[in-house]
């Protein structure tokens, strides 16, 4: 039998001068302008042209591109003046260069270590980049244009940072793209549990979670039937179908810590404030473009997190 679901509690943040500051920091340029990144490119040792600027550098001028929503041209003018600015005598590579670094660019994505083993909150969202807004989808329909990006997040609950991210179109689905998120985390870190809604609740997801030595926190589907097989990942499937029949899956969402696969659902609201869309037009600059975002979010978060506690 279901049970009712718990009334919403009340928190309060414990920081709220030092996140007070952090949200303030966000706004400075200062914040992404590092003297220390090496500008220039290091020469590859092979035979042709060699890069003149590095990939921090390219990374950089589509962070800028990216964070204040500017064409590429007038954000390079930004780059340009915010290096007078600083009193660096840095080049500012131009609209081509950047253009065509973007299409194969390794996006450095930053993030701190846990102090304890990983726990691996997924889910995915999209992002449109091909149709009109939203007001004349209201007026005169859906177009069969509209088409979208599909972003794939992995983040750590403990420091809200993204830890795996994958660019798909919107065919491919949620499940199938569990096992590459894993991939992501390196296999000498720990992993304690995969908390995941119940699209990923599929044989694939499951062994590639026990192939981890994770705990599967994946919410049976209704109506579900216990899993033939002696697998890991069957096993622990199989006792959450026994434990949702048994006590309801309101009680093993609460029991299980389900309910803090919420905060991916945060970060995604967050990769949406940096844009509705993406501005690139290739695959290729789009997946890239989507990998920025995702290092921004983690500069933003790097800087300060709330912290609350519930109110009694």
């Amino acid at each position: 039998m279901e049970q009712d679901k718990p009334k919403q509690g009340k928190y309060k943040t414990t920081n709220w001068a030092s996140y007070n500051t952090a949200l303030k920091a966000r706004g400075s340029l200062t914040v992404w302008l590092d003297r220390d990144m090496r500008w220039l490119a290091e020469p590859t040792g092979k035979r042709g042209c060699q890069p003149i600027f590095s990939d921090a550098a390219i990374q950089f001028c589509l962070s800028v591109k990216c964070l204040f929503g500017l064409p590429l041209r007038q954000s390079l003018g930004l780059v340009q003046s915010l290096l007078q600015l600083a009193q660096l005598d840095w080049p500012v590579p131009d609209f081509s260069t950047v253009c065509r670094r973007q299409a194969r660019l390794q996006v450095q994505l930053s993030y701190r270590p846990s102090s304890a083993p990983l726990n691996l909150l997924v889910d995915s969202t999209g992002i449109k980049f091909v149709g009109e807004g939203e007001w004349k989808r209201k007026k005169h329909g859906a177009e069969y244009r509209r088409q979208w990006r599909k972003v794939h997040l992995g983040i750590d609950e403990q420091t809200l940072e993204i830890r795996a991210i994958e660019v798909t179109d919107n065919t491919v689905g949620d499940a199938p793209m569990l096992a590459e998120l894993l991939k992501q985390i390196p296999a000498d870190e720990a992993l304690a549990n995969v908390s995941a809604d119940g699209a990923y609740d599929t044989k694939g997801c499951h062994a590639a979670i026990a192939e981890r030595g994770a705990m599967a926190v994946i919410p049976p589907r209704k109506n579900a039937q216990v899993w033939k097989g002696a697998g890991v990942g069957a096993q622990v499937r199989n006792a959450a179908v026994a434990a949702c029949k048994r006590l309801g899956r309101t009680i093993w969402k609460c029991w299980s810590g389900y309910h803090r696969r919420s905060l991916v659902e945060t970060k995604m609201h967050c990769f949406k404030r940096l844009g509705e869309r993406v501005m690139a037009r290739s695959f290729a600059r789009q997946v890239v473009e989507l990998h920025v975002r995702a290092a921004l979010l983690n500069r933003f978060t790097q800087l300060c997190t709330p912290a609350t506690v519930a109110v009694a």
